[in-house]
């Protein structure tokens, strides 16, 4: 039985043209030792699994070939490339430095950095996790790897730059290796699986390469583990068994379940995933992987950053069109919040159902909160608003100008008096609601000495039409407690029907009429206080209308209920207790003073 090897070794590039996905170090590599512009150290840094310590390696057999090709490739046919491609070259030495990372080990390879090689021009030093040398490690390498002898190369590697020294960054030329792309990996699978003979759906490659993170080697050993599962046929379900992923079905039907503000719908839907055996956490991160795709199909310049499978890229695009741009990112923002106080929390489903109620009610609370700011301006405006003065009717027969701005008193067969004063010759149209009347000094009206009725002198207008007008007058009814009561419950439903939270306190309110044109409403807290204030004036011109009593005013009094103050004895201290057991037996002084006890309070 042959023995098996691993994609990622088995299929590992031999040349520069077979590296995928990062034709920018590879091109440049080749042209350096075409044009023989080569560094004594190189430094290969990058994600892990993209090729790094693979070009070294081809680096270092390139360089030592004795028949170098015109692209600046390997012949693989030479002594040298086969004893490299068996093993069994000695021009080439690889250092672990996770596991050989002392001064002792370095000082050994500096040792040996001073013999020349035997065949070949090179000597190639590849030294793999190079940030995992001590720090007196790297002070012992500094020289060598400043001046090394004009046949030795150094090419250093890792995935992690920051953590090595200025100095050694100073001495080596650096190239940055990227992530293998979403595509380049496809490519890579579909043809490895060519050549194995193994049927991949192409969704099912898409996933792999999603899943492996632009990690190339990852991606060969799961595509490994999915065809000994499913025994060489890698479909798109059986793949999401294999790697323990949530379909993107369930996010879309979780959406759906959001914009409907169906809660039931999202619980249930949760629990089913929950049944599966995916954790909250997960469920919480791909919904917010999920959303961040939705936000991305919003903008037709951004589409290139979609990593999704092919089938279900037109479902995204359809279902970003219907929701807002500022309703994903505030759904992002409650995901966001979650996730990190999901590993904090004890119950983990409850937090996770909590994310789901917010995400359900997200659209009715942005609508709250959008109208809230309005709300508020209105209720400013409507507080400042000036006094609206009422539309008078035109008066039929002109009015006679008086003779002297004096008040002239006219005795009436009835025996009442009737106060005449200076009254502005009246316009023809009527005066428009809300419009300020022109301002004119008020004149001074001599007072009757004959009486001492005072009458205003809107009292005495009213009295000077009627009298113009053949003794009719049209006077204000007088309150009545059933008329009241109709009048105010019809005010109260006007407020309901407006959905206004003041017609709560106006139910609560108590009337009581103090005379015939004001009457007083008891209240029993400030809250219902505060909400009739802020109705009061519209309620009073309701209530002038409905009960035909122009002057009718009323008061808000409030009458708080008595508090209990019932007393609660406080229990007795300590030293109360012995006072009052030394009063009751007189003995147990006694035996404390023969004892000589002392009592600590």
């Amino acid at each position: 039985m042959e023995k098996f090897i691993v994609s990622a070794r088995k299929y590992r590039p031999q040349t520069f043209d077979t590296v995928v996905g990062q034709e920018h170090i590879t091109t440049t590599l080749k042209n350096a030792i075409k044009n023989n512009h080569l560094a004594h150290a190189f430094l290969f840094c990058g994600p892990r699994g993209v090729g790094k310590t693979t070009c070294a390696r081809i680096l270092a057999k390139t360089i030592n070939c004795e028949n170098l090709q015109p692209d600046g490739e390997a012949c693989n046919v030479c002594h040298s490339c086969v004893s490299f491609n068996n093993g069994t070259s000695m021009n080439i030495h690889e250092l672990d430095a996770a596991s050989n990372n002392s001064v002792d080990d370095i000082r050994a390879l500096v040792e040996q950095v001073r013999f020349a090689p035997q065949a070949g021009k090179y000597k190639v030093y590849i030294i793999d996790e190079v940030h995992m040398l001590s720090s007196s490690a790297f002070n012992a390498f500094l020289k060598t790897l400043e001046e090394p002898p004009p046949y030795a190369i150094f090419i250093l590697a890792t995935t992690e730059k920051h953590k090595i020294l200025p100095t050694i960054l100073s001495r080596c030329q650096i190239f940055d290796f990227k992530r293998i792309t979403l595509q380049d990996t496809v490519n890579h699978l579909a043809g490895i699986a060519k050549k194995e003979d193994i049927k991949a759906q192409e969704t099912a490659l898409q996933l792999i390469a999603q899943k492996s993170e632009g990690c190339m080697r990852d991606a060969l050993s799961i595509l490994d583990k999915i065809v000994s599962f499913t025994d060489g046929d890698v479909t798109y379900e059986n793949t999401i068994e294999h790697l323990n992923i949530l379909d993107a079905d369930y996010y879309f039907k979780l959406f759906d379940c959001m914009l409907a503000q169906d809660l039931a719908g999202a619980m249930l839907l949760f629990d089913d995933i929950n049944k599966k055996g995916f954790e909250g956490d997960m469920v919480l991160n791909g919904f917010a992987e999920f959303l961040r795709n939705l936000l991305i199909c919003k903008d037709e310049r951004v589409a290139g950053l979609l990593e999704v499978v092919e089938s279900f890229k037109k479902r995204y695009a359809e279902a970003a069109k219907s929701v807002d741009a500022a309703y994903i990112i505030s759904a992002l923002n409650l995901l966001n919040e979650a996730e990190i106080g999901f590993r904090a929390a004890r119950n983990k489903r409850l937090h996770v159902e909590l994310a789901l109620i917010k995400l359900c009610y997200l659209s009715q609370a942005l609508a709250i909160t959008a109208n809230a700011s309005n709300f508020d301006k209105k209720k400013v405006v409507e507080a400042t608003k000036a006094v609206a003065f009422r539309v008078l009717k035109p008066i039929a027969a002109p009015l006679q100008k008086a003779p002297s701005a004096e008040t002239k008193v006219v005795a009436k067969p009835e025996a009442k008096l009737v106060i005449e004063t200076p009254v502005p010759k009246p316009v023809a149209q009527p005066m428009v609601e809300e419009q300020k009347p022109e301002y004119k000094p008020a004149q001074t009206a001599a007072k009757p000495a004959a009486t001492k009725t005072k009458l205003s002198s809107l009292d005495a207008l009213r009295n000077k039409i009627a009298a113009e007008n053949g003794g009719q007058t049209v006077a204000d009814k007088p309150l009545e407690e059933a008329a009241l009561k109709e009048a105010w419950k019809k005010f109260i439903e006007r407020l309901k029907e407006s959905k206004r939270p003041a017609w709560q306190s106006y139910e609560l309110g108590e009337l009581v009429i103090k005379d015939e044109a004001c009457f007083e409403v008891i209240v029993h807290n400030k809250i219902n206080e505060k909400f009739i204030e802020l109705e009061r004036k519209e309620a009073g011109e309701f209530l002038q209308g409905e009960l035909c009593n122009r002057t009718l005013q009323f008061t808000i009094t409030l009458i708080e209920p008595p508090k209990d103050e019932t007393i609660i004895e406080a229990p007795l201290t300590a030293k109360d207790q012995y006072f009052k057991l030394i009063e009751q037996y007189p003995i147990v002084k006694e035996l404390k003073d023969r004892l000589k006890l002392e009592l600590d309070y």
